[in-house]
């Protein structure tokens, strides 16, 4: 009986700590991209934000303490936590909270198998409710004195986009690694590895030419989500934020010679269309996919009772 009384709790702190732990591991990697914008460390891609609306997907709302405590060890790693930063971390936590409130009241599927939930997704798990986020931590920093008042809205900006991209690009990836589905057919496994090489050596190649050539992603993208829906269009759609993001990072191809607001803007645009275009087409594939298999169950059924209802002749 003890044992039935001890695993609920034990299972929900293990829980707990493992969103801790992956959410600081993901946000030194994010950190590892970052970008001083009027004199505040900020990231393209804020990868933690999605991990945490995906575990409250996975587990509910219960294991919000990993967020926060995911949080905590993040803002002490970069400096000493102080009272202050318990801004930050209500922040952090109350916006992929109200993401998850919104997608349950609108019906959010994690399959993501409708163009509703993909939408859901966009507007209601990362433009709006990452406004919590971006507002709380800048106008903690803005309270404390960390951040003059002229530079809010550019850190603000920053902040926001790195959050939201981080719910478009991570949380996608994230649902569709839950159920893996691997091809069977070895010439859909031989084109998953072709789709693969063509993103990396593709997207390596556009960040880094002079020429004005992001735009050749979206083809690789656009094969991803027809082919292979969310399962291709999301790695692919990371894979090609991340190499853009290296590229900005580091001044080369297109980003060469130009502000760190031009920058900004560039990358952000990349990202933001990336994510949008796999996602929202993959949705929209396999809700078509779902509704061509329904009529043929559908009909193979109908054929079936016309076949019974047809009388027979009788035999010689």
């Amino acid at each position: 009986m003890r044992t039935v009384e001890w695993r609920g709790p034990a299972l929900a702190l293990s829980r707990i700590l493992a969103v801790a732990a992956v959410y600081y591991a993901s946000a030194r990697l994010g950190l590892l991209c970052q970008v001083v914008v009027e004199g505040s460390v900020v990231t393209p891609l804020w990868p933690p934000t999605g991990i945490a609306l995906a575990a409250l997907l996975w587990f509910g709302p219960r294991i919000w303490p990993g967020i926060a405590v995911g949080t905590y060890l993040t803002i002490e790693n970069l400096s000493s936590f102080s009272a202050a930063d318990v801004g930050i971390v209500a922040g952090n936590v109350l916006a992929p909270l109200c993401a998850y409130a919104l997608l349950r009241l609108v019906g959010f599927r994690p399959e993501l198998d409708r163009l509703r939930d993909g939408t859901a997704l966009v507007f209601l798990g990362g433009l709006l409710p990452m406004l919590i986020s971006a507002g709380t931590g800048c106008g903690t920093l803005l309270l404390t004195g960390n951040l003059p008042a002229s530079n809010f809205w550019a850190v603000w900006s920053a902040w926001w986009t790195g959050d939201t991209m981080g719910v478009l690009l991570v949380t996608p990836l994230l649902l569709a690694l839950r159920r893996p589905r691997l091809p069977r057919d070895p010439y859909r496994m031989l084109e998953a590895v072709a789709l693969a090489v063509a993103t990396a050596a593709g997207t390596i190649l556009v960040t880094r030419s002079t020429l004005s050539l992001l735009f050749l992603v979206f083809p690789l993208l656009i094969w991803a989500a027809v082919r292979f829906q969310l399962a291709g269009s999301a790695p692919c759609a990371l894979l090609v934020s991340v190499l853009a993001i290296s590229a900005a990072t580091n001044r080369v191809g297109p980003f060469a010679g130009h502000t760190l607001l031009e920058i900004m803007v560039n990358l952000q645009a990349l990202n933001g269309a990336a994510a949008l275009t796999g996602l929202l087409l993959a949705a929209l594939v396999t809700e078509q996919n779902n509704v061509r298999m329904k009529i043929e169950e559908v009909c193979e059924d109908l054929a079936e009772v016309v076949a019974h209802l047809t009388p027979r002749k009788p035999a010689d």
